[in-house]
C-alpha cells in the first residue's frame, strides 16, 4: 500500500488483535512507567486512548514484531510475551487510525 492509498477500515479481527495485545502492552509499560501505564489502562477501560498512549501502543506493536519468517521451532521467541506478527502490527495501526489517531 502506498501513502496515497487510503488504508482499509479496521475489522472485527483487528479488534480481537488489539484486545489480545493491549494487556501485554500495559503490563510491559507498567514495568517501566507505572503511572503512565495506570492512566493508559484506565483510558483503555473507558474506551479511549490519549494521543500519546496511542502512539506508544503503535510503537510498541512495531517494536515487538516477532514474525521474521522463522517457524515456531526455529524462533525467535520471547518468554512471557505474546507473538506479534507484521499482520498484528498492521491491525493495531488500522484500529488506532479508525479511532482518529495519527500513527
Amino acid at each position: 500500500m502506498t501513502e496515497s492509498t487510503p488504508s482499509p477500515a479496521h475489522t472485527a479481527s483487528d479488534q480481537q488483535v488489539v484486545e489480545r495485545l493491549v494487556p501485554a502492552w500495559l503490563a510491559e509499560a507498567a514495568e517501566h512507567a507505572p503511572q503512565a501505564a495506570d492512566h493508559a489502562e484506565q483510558a483503555w477501560r473507558d474506551g479511549r486512548l490519549s494521543a500519546e498512549a496511542a502512539r506508544e501502543l503503535a510503537d510498541w506493536a512495531t517494536a515487538r514484531v516477532t514474525d521474521t519468517a522463522f517457524n515456531e521451532d526455529e524462533g525467535p521467541t520471547r518468554e512471557g510475551h505474546p507473538r506479534v506478527t507484521v499482520a498484528d502490527k498492521e491491525a493495531v495501526h488500522r484500529w488506532l487510525r479508525a479511532r482518529g489517531h495519527d500513527v
